[in-house]
């Protein structure tokens, strides 16, 4: 008998525990669910997507204690190029790549292999989940919780001038709501006095992030990367 009880308790501590971790397609406070991707009979997991009006956040040769997150926009600068994506959510496979023209010269950044660091990556692209911020479940808190209508992960290598310039990196692109305000640039993040469990961003606007960083950390920079070279576009178009 005394066993079922102290069986019965840690059970019921097991449920409590479980139900208080965040979920990422789950949200506290949501007042309206959808359906996941692969709930739809006609799901294929392919997503060709396009994004434009890029800003890179500093340069490639920032000294020590740099900012690369940039919530004021301060250190953002329009560059010339384009953004193509096209992968398969349900197979983790496909291209990503960034041509681009920066301060330095002709920058090229692609994803050589997908590949997840964390269980909510899904095996390196994912589609339709609560991203970063404190709660969501899923992510750092360098950026304010948002919806991600797709994100990838994986090792990749960028090119400068047709030359090496990063070789075996982590490379990250999500698309998401809109984080940086439109005209502004500027990211509310963290909001004083929030009242919403929903994140500091705007859900009538889209935007693509993405980045490739070192292995090599060095907490006085800002993620905490010995490289962390960033970049945002505030254009996106869906094909």
């Amino acid at each position: 008998m005394r066993k079922g009880l102290i069986g019965l308790i840690l059970l019921v501590c097991a449920v409590v525990v479980l139900a208080q971790q965040p979920n990422p397609r789950q949200q506290t406070g949501a007042s309206i669910t959808i359906f996941a991707p692969e709930q739809h009979d006609l799901y294929d997991g392919q997503f060709v997507i396009s994004a434009n009006r890029v800003y890179m956040v500093g340069t490639l040769n920032d000294p020590v204690g740099w900012d690369h997150m940039d919530n004021a926009a301060a250190t953002v600068r329009p560059v010339s190029g384009a953004v193509d994506l096209n992968v398969n959510e349900i197979q983790n496979t496909g291209t990503f790549e960034a041509k681009l023209k920066i301060p330095e010269g002709d920058f090229v950044l692609a994803i050589d292999r997908f590949q997840e660091f964390a269980p909510c990556q899904n095996g390196g692209i994912v589609a339709y989940l609560h991203e970063h911020g404190t709660d969501s479940g899923c992510g750092d808190n360098n950026w304010p919780k948002t919806f991600v209508f797709l994100a990838g992960w994986g090792i990749g290598h960028a090119t400068l001038n047709g030359k090496p310039l990063y070789q075996d990196y982590e490379v990250h692109f999500m698309v998401t709501q809109g984080i940086r305000d439109r005209k502004t640039l500027r990211v509310t993040y963290p909001m004083a006095n929030r009242e919403s469990p929903a994140g500091e961003v705007n859900p009538a606007a889209q935007q693509i992030d993405f980045y490739i960083r070192s292995p090599q950390p060095n907490p006085k920079n800002r993620p905490g990367r010995e490289v962390f070279t960033h970049f945002f576009g505030m254009e996106v178009t869906w094909r």
